[in-house]
């Protein structure tokens, strides 16, 4: 091959080059934020993005709430009042929850209101949440706030053990919080809160490897019946299998909640596997019968002629020689049943899984947003190990019955 015929062939794939490299870092730098995000505390992602964890900064900009109630009085330093200089360490440390400062805020000032124009919000609970904000600012003014470079695993901690407070579990926990206290033991058990990700983690478990199992089970089944069974019907059938995978889930969603109710068994286990079970079977059973039927006709016919009957055969060597498929169906399996909302929101709602009992952490009027970077890596890290583990049997199953010889 001569320079130019060389030269010729790097241009020619250069853009498919350039197009793979943007795909992956679009993919990856949104990814990265999150998970950077997911370690940061509520006020360095409400004043910073995620790379100023990258740049060594030790008092965080001025917090909008705190420009809005503070700063016309104490200026935007914190010392325009030299008895009240809220970058002193001793007057900040006075109120060290949001639950204090809103007491000192209600009490009259002179005669009046101590926040006239604006004044807090009515609701106390979204005051708390914008005096927490102002908490932690004032903590940073008076030089012993936490910079938008340092980390911390509260986010996850709150998330797995479900809390919702304005500050964090483990400052709480450490305080002795009585609102705390009332709902939480401050002990490791507190990950079996069942508003936590740490349940939610355990119920998405047993949704999972259920659903997952008895599809590969009766899909191994039914696959080698189409494959190698002769019966009559068997390609009619077949057909209406593979068209049964056009047929969207939500028009059964109606009529099988209906059909629970009736046998009892909506809101459990049993329900959810079975619906699961059902729509992943004709994917299931079409991806392996391709993958059987593509096997040498003569390896089964020599099993007959030395007296293997089906079930050997089926357990001798169609099971083995199918792994890659089984392998790349239970990866697809696990994976859709692991990140499914709609079914487990409708058929499983008294045991929330990771999908839904995210949904859950966020507060009714918008509070705990922080923590669901958190959640959010909590709920996916599973299906990636999976993904990643199993990877070469995912690409082989993906090509299963795709080219013969």
């Amino acid at each position: 091959m001569n320079p130019f015929e060389k030269l010729n062939k790097v241009f020619r794939n250069l853009p498919v080059h350039f197009a793979i490299i943007a795909m992956c870092v679009l993919w990856v730098i949104p990814t990265v934020g999150l998970f950077l995000t997911s370690f940061r505390t509520r006020e360095a992602v409400r004043t910073t993005g995620w790379w100023a964890i990258f740049t060594p900064q030790t008092q965080v900009g001025g917090l909008p709430e705190y420009t809005q109630y503070c700063a016309s009085c104490h200026g935007a330093d914190g010392k325009e009042i030299p008895t009240a200089d809220l970058s002193t360490p001793d007057v900040v440390n006075q109120f060290t929850r949001a639950a204090n400062l809103l007491a000192m805020l209600r009490e009259p000032v002179n005669g009046g209101p101590h926040l006239g124009d604006p004044p807090l919000p009515s609701d106390t609970r979204e005051a708390l949440n914008t005096l927490a904000l102002i908490q932690e600012y004032m903590l940073s003014i008076s030089g012993q706030g936490k910079s938008t470079t340092q980390l911390t695993l509260n986010n996850y901690i709150d998330a797995l053990v479900g809390y919702k407070g304005t500050n964090d579990y483990t400052s709480d926990c450490e305080q002795q919080v009585p609102s705390t206290l009332a709902k939480f033991n401050c002990k490791p058990s507190d990950l079996l809160n069942p508003e936590g990700m740490g349940a939610a983690f355990i119920n998405t478990i047993i949704v999972t490897i259920p659903a997952t199992l008895l599809v590969i089970i009766f899909a191994a089944f039914a696959a080698y019946a189409f494959a190698w069974l002769d019966f009559p019907g068997r390609q009619w059938l077949f057909a209406l299998l593979v068209g049964l995978q056009v047929v969207p889930l939500q028009m059964s969603l109606v009529p099988i909640a209906q059909l629970y109710a009736k046998l009892g068994i909506q809101s459990t286990f049993l329900g959810i596997w079975l619906f699961h079970a059902g729509f992943g079977l004709p994917y299931a059973i079409y991806l392996i019968r391709n993958f059987i039927g593509g096997l040498p006709r003569e390896i089964f016919e020599s099993a007959y002629l030395d007296g293997a009957n089906h079930w050997t055969a089926f357990r001798s060597l169609a099971l083995p020689l199918a792994m890659p498929a089984i392998g790349a169906l239970a990866i697809f399996q696990f994976i859709w049943v692991w990140n499914d909302f709609l079914i487990a929101k409708i058929f499983l709602n008294t045991h929330p899984v990771l999908t839904v009992q995210i949904t859950n952490l966020i507060d009714p009027r918008g509070g705990n947003w922080h923590i669901l970077t958190g959640a959010a890596f909590l709920s996916f890290i599973i299906p990636m190990v999976v993904f990643f583990a199993f990877q070469r049997a995912f690409v082989h199953g993906l090509l299963a019955g795709s080219v013969k010889g």
